[in-house]
């Protein structure tokens, strides 16, 4: 099972005083040698963490690979058209919200997603919809042409109780079944922590977890290597368990 670290957050905290610090270049360093396999990094559109600068010459300091989160616009298509990251995930974006809430309109956006999957793919670009666990959607979904889908766990790690918990954890296990079924590679992704990460990496067919705030808190407490380590560690232990 891989883990990708979405590193918006160091880019928070360098924006908030609008310092050259927190490096991003050291950010991903740490990550890596943690032991991620990949780097998260959303370019919104009001510019509130991670900046032009940061996705344009984010490949001079990997190893792994740059997942580029990103809304379906013009504007963002053509920054990853000039990027070329491994892989691009679609996800909703409103101005006025904290963090992203909820999986994209799939058949909404249905003109719009396939057209944004076509050029980015002919360009090599693997693209990621990011979506709700809701086996409605698949048709939809496959007519876009997307190989991967993350599904989008914000709901299950903010269920008020154990009942709601346990019935979104039945929502993801059915949707990753059956996308994968369907021939889609499953990642997951939003709101996941070391407290409930593990029944989320516990589902086989998942085969990549997003993940971003989490670590970067643990981190003021044990720095970012240690808590991308510790995240990994809580992951394939959950798997083999």
């Amino acid at each position: 099972m891989k883990l990708g670290v979405n590193i918006d957050h160091v880019a928070t905290l360098r924006q908030a005083r609008h310092t050259p610090y927190p490096s991003i270049a050291e950010a991903i360093r740490a990550v890596e040698r943690g032991g991620a396999d990949g780097i998260t990094m959303h370019l919104r559109e009001d510019r509130r963490h991670i900046q032009d600068e940061d996705i344009l010459t984010a490949h001079q300091y990997l190893n792994t690979r740059l997942n580029m989160e990103m809304a379906a616009t013009e504007e963002m298509i053509a920054i990853a058209l000039k990027v070329r990251p491994a892989d691009c995930c679609i996800v909703p974006e409103k101005r006025e919200e904290l963090t992203t809430e909820g999986g994209l309109d799939v058949i909404g956006m249905g003109e719009r997603l396939i057209r944004a999957c076509q050029e980015l793919s002919n360009c090599g670009v693997r693209v990621s919809l990011f979506v709700e666990p809701d086996t409605k959607l698949l048709k939809a979904i496959l007519a876009t042409g997307a190989p991967v889908i993350e599904l989008h766990t914000g709901t299950y790690a903010n269920a008020a109780n154990e009942k709601a918990r346990e019935a979104e954890l039945q929502r993801l296990e059915s949707m990753a079944a059956t996308a994968h079924a369907a021939g889609l590679q499953v990642n997951a992704g939003h709101g996941l922590d070391y407290e409930n990460v593990a029944a989320v990496a516990a589902i086989p067919e998942i085969a990549e977890l997003n993940i971003g705030h989490s670590i970067v808190a643990r981190a003021l407490f044990v720095g970012l290597e240690q808590a991308t380590r510790e995240m990994k560690a809580r992951m394939l232990a959950a798997r083999s368990a």
